[in-house]
């Protein structure tokens, strides 16, 4: 258990020792218990936590407001577009002002190439901590709510084999910063982790040498495959979701092209039962039905979508406890 947490930006896991990761998870564990025994817990009272959007949400913003209203503050919503910060508010300003006017700033800024340099930017001029509720790069609470149902549902994931694979998806381009923040994290748990897309959706170089560092120094593996089939057999768990080709691709036009070719690469039934019997079906949501992954699935005796949906609740809570107070 680490106490030295306060007034600790969250933009990307790694940048915390992974003992500091775990304190977060045995905190959002305790809080759980205590919301489910109605034992009240107003930690953050009189806190207020600025939540700045540049891109919508459900889950994020519905998370953070229910967990800063049961932590005793209050959760101000803040749209980008709607503000001074579409006609010039620099992130130097949104820093200095919004980190004088509350206790923590929260941003969701996931445009490529963008977002993580501007959570950066606000962070360098801010008083108070800046949580990162997805950016281009990484999406921390998202995986520690990850961490934390993996977990319940599978106790110590050391030699545990997880499949983070892509899936189709005709929505739009979607952000890699979940596959690239899950992969970085879970190779520091132990866990055999098997990162499976086409080749045009790779992610960047220097993270996957991270994460194959990870895995050296925590005991665990990571293995590269191309093929959909292959990454299901005997995995312990199954978290496969679309995501963009931003590393390839100009445009969102070209991004789609390239994921037609790849149509069938859904969550299936006859997939899920390639894993292991007790396998479990992870995704952050929302999942593109019958495209990315069937109806029989995510509604289905494997899935875990909702406990993992709730422990976005917990593990924030755990963060702005320990970051805010």
């Amino acid at each position: 258990m680490q106490t030295n947490l306060r007034g600790r930006d969250l933009i990307s896991l790694q940048e915390w020792t992974f003992e500091e990761v775990q304190t977060v998870l045995e905190v959002a564990a305790q809080l759980k218990r205590e919301r489910a025994l109605g034992i009240p817990h107003p930690l953050l009272r009189d806190r207020t936590l600025a939540m700045l959007f540049f891109f919508s949400s459900t889950r994020t913003r519905g998370s953070f407001e229910s967990g800063m209203a049961q932590l005793g503050g209050h959760a101000e919503f803040i749209e980008s577009r709607t503000t001074q910060i579409a006609h010039g508010d620099t992130p130097k300003e949104i820093g200095e002002i919004l980190g004088r006017y509350n206790d923590g700033i929260a941003i969701r800024h996931v445009t490529w190439g963008e977002g993580n340099a501007y959570q950066r930017a606000v962070a360098a001029a801010s008083r108070v901590p800046v949580l990162n509720m997805q950016c281009d790069l990484f999406h921390p609470h998202q995986i520690l709510a990850d961490l934390q149902t993996m977990q319940e549902k599978k106790g110590d994931l050391r030699g545990k084999t997880i499949t983070v694979s892509w899936a189709y998806a005709a929505s739009y381009q979607k952000p890699l910063s979940v596959p690239l923040d899950l992969t970085l994290a879970t190779t520091r748990f132990g866990m055999n982790v098997r990162l499976v897309h086409p080749p045009e959706y790779r992610l960047p170089q220097e993270y996957v040498d991270q994460a194959r560092e990870n895995a050296r120094l925590s005991g665990g593996s990571l293995e590269l495959m191309d093929d959909f089939d292959a990454g299901f057999k005997g995995s312990d768990i199954i978290y496969a979701k679309s995501w963009g080709p931003l590393l390839v691709a100009r445009d969102d036009e070209e991004g789609a092209a390239i994921g037609k070719r790849y149509t069938d690469w859904i969550t299936d039934g006859r997939r899920m039962a390639m894993a292991a019997e007790d396998a479990i079906y992870m995704h952050p949501l929302p999942a593109d039905r019958n495209v990315e992954v069937a109806d029989e699935v995510i509604d289905g005796p494997h899935s875990v979508v909702y406990d993992e949906a709730e422990n976005r609740l917990h593990a924030q809570k755990a963060v702005m406890a320990l970051t805010m107070r």
